[in-house]
């Protein structure tokens, strides 16, 4: 039998249960569930460890509180330029996405505020996505003068067309929750007091079906979402990787620590 895995040894992602319903709360709650660099770490290590947790068959991901996920935590970003401390690692973001892209559990996006960049990503990956009208989609890597490659430049052109995703990719534009239901974004936008149990409902749904024929509709389904993946990723997070080192990403990270409007100059 598969022992039990130990989600208490995470620091950054809250786990709990109820039946065979795993829930992952990401948790940075002080900086609205920003990823930082052990955030980022644990993300590329918990989709493997639900897949092998043998006492769940849905998994819920959300984030804790008011906020799913603000996105990179941009203090992390330049303590990463000013300091030498080790920023995103290339390896791990390609271990999210793809332990993310092979959990055969039904994967649920419970989604409360803002859902940006990395966060809007993971969210957007899963399987069913059900919002809270107060919730916001965006992927402003360009904004903080990085390229959009861990993984929006895959999800967002499948969900939305390629016009629709490339004007918000270049813009880093939000998309509000109830625009984000029209155009496809996610399945589901709720009111904020029901989410919850809408949620809840639609997971007790999935755990009490036929969960081996709906693990093997969703493994048979995303087959085509991983070839595009694995055809992207490279050159996404190499791009990305190359603009971390570029004038641009410090100054746009500096003017916003600094709550001034970001000069660039294009380098």
């Amino acid at each position: 039998m598969t022992e039990q895995i130990d989600f208490t040894r995470y620091t950054r992602i809250k786990a709990s249960r109820k039946g065979r319903v795993l829930t992952l709360a990401l948790s940075n709650p002080a900086l609205m569930n920003a990823v930082d660099g052990e955030m980022h770490r644990e993300l590329s290590r918990v989709f493997l460890d639900a897949a092998d947790d043998p006492e769940s068959d849905v998994v819920i991901l959300t984030g804790e509180g008011d906020a799913f996920s603000a996105g990179g935590d941009l203090n992390w970003m330049k303590r990463g330029f000013e300091t030498g401390e080790k920023g995103p690692d290339a390896a791990e973001a390609k271990r999210i996405v793809f332990s993310l892209l092979d959990l055969e559990k039904p994967v649920i996006a419970k989604v409360r505020g803002p859902a940006v960049g990395l966060g809007a990503t993971i969210a957007l990956m899963c399987d069913v996505i059900f919002a809270s009208d107060n919730a916001r989609f965006a992927d402003p890597h360009v904004r903080a003068g990085i390229v959009a490659g861990d993984g929006g430049a895959i999800i967002w052109p499948q969900l939305v067309g390629y016009a629709r995703a490339k004007e918000y990719l270049m813009t880093g534009d939000p998309v509000p929750a109830t625009e984000a239901e029209r155009i496809g974004l996610v399945n589901y936008v709720v009111p904020d007091t029901e989410l919850d149990r809408r949620v809840e409902a639609f997971a007790d749904k999935l755990a009490g079906g036929a969960i081996q024929a709906i693990k093997y509709s969703k493994v048979s389904v995303n087959i085509g979402l991983k070839q595009l993946a694995h055809s992207i990723l490279d050159t996404s997070i190499g791009y990305e990787m190359l603009t971390f080192t570029t004038e641009d990403h410090k100054e746009a990270v500096r003017s916003f620590l600094e709550k001034r409007k970001p000069v660039f100059t294009g380098r």
